[in-house]
């Protein structure tokens, strides 16, 4: 399959890593690519550790099963970092983004000497400014779009857009600081190693 990526969420219940990954799906379908994105669930609870995946490719994708070894790990929750082994199978010519404001030196020390690049965010700061609330979906969305190169910054934020005033027809006082935190968190995402 030519240009595959592969990538891995990693959140807890109610955090919208699922929904993150559904709309990187659309969005990249939207582009003409070819896509999957789906989650696997543990016990269904909030808080509970979730996982959640995509594929984007410029053919059709014929594989149907987990990821195994992504090309990108997005890490919504960063307190799973002790109790989920989220570089597993993670390529080192991938990358790891992840929500957190923790030192280099801690992140590195618990991703079990992973040597890739490694990229932060702090989601809770971006959607507290631009939302009021607590949702680090949508500038963790942001940030694979820009660490992996899935859509130019201009292609992503029009059909975000889109999908925004779709998704939230009922509530369009959400959608501009949804779009804030995606424009915020595509120059706050930071490589650390």
């Amino acid at each position: 399959m030519d240009n595959l990526i592969e990538i891995r969420w990693h959140g807890r219940g109610g955090q919208g890593a699922k929904t993150a990954s559904l709309l990187l799906a659309d969005a990249a379908f939207n582009t003409g690519k070819y896509i999957q994105g789906f989650p696997e669930y543990g016990p269904e609870r909030m808080g509970a550790p979730i996982t959640a995946y995509n594929r984007i490719s410029d053919t059709p994708i014929t594989v149907h099963s987990n990821i195994y070894e992504p090309d990108y790990v997005v890490v919504v929750d960063d307190t799973l970092l002790e109790s989920v082994d989220v570089t597993a199978g993670l390529k080192e010519s991938g990358a790891i983004i992840i929500n957190t404001t923790k030192s280099p030196d801690y992140l590195k020390s618990v991703l079990k000497g992973y040597n890739g690049r490694i990229y932060t965010i702090d989601a809770r700061k971006i959607s507290m400014e631009a939302l009021g609330k607590y949702f680090p979906n949508t500038p963790m969305l942001a940030s694979i779009v820009k660490v992996a190169n899935i859509l130019s910054d201009e292609d992503f934020l029009k059909d975000m857009e889109g999908s925004f005033k779709h998704k939230f027809a009922k509530k369009p006082e959400v959608i501009e600081g949804n779009m804030k935190a995606l424009e915020m968190a595509l120059k706050e995402v930071n490589q650390i190693s």
